[in-house]
């Protein structure tokens, strides 16, 4: 789904539950191990996603995937920067406010060791 700014309604971050747990205690995701190194949150569309899950999280469990409104995000800290293959990717320059998140759900292993999303809008 795309806002009538062209933006999408949302985009994700797929993140360990643990690490999720720390961000809601502290009001705000300042980025995984891979964020904080690159200085950026790195965030996927909801066409990019399941191929990020694939790639950097194969096989792991206990992950949940977190929407955000990028509307609600600081428009000067979220960049639109190429990434795989030239793919727009959006990233996060600074930590996100939990105030952007519209929902936070479980990401599970299929039998087939493939993660299971939820409808994505």
């Amino acid at each position: 789904m795309i806002a009538l700014d062209g933006r999408p309604a949302h985009i994700y971050k797929i993140c360990p539950r643990v690490l999720w747990n720390v961000a809601e205690a502290a009001g705000r995701f300042d980025g995984a191990p891979v964020d904080l190194a690159d200085g950026y949150i790195h965030f996927s569309t909801a066409t990019q996603v399941a191929e990020t899950a694939a790639r950097h999280f194969k096989g792991q469990d206990d992950l949940v995937l977190v929407a955000i409104d990028p509307g609600a995000l600081d428009p000067a800290a979220l960049r639109w920067e190429p990434s795989r293959g030239g793919h727009l990717f959006p990233h996060l320059y600074g930590s996100l406010p939990l105030a952007a998140v519209a929902w936070v759900k479980p990401l599970p292993l299929g039998l087939d060791g493939a993660h299971r999303f939820p409808e994505l809008a």
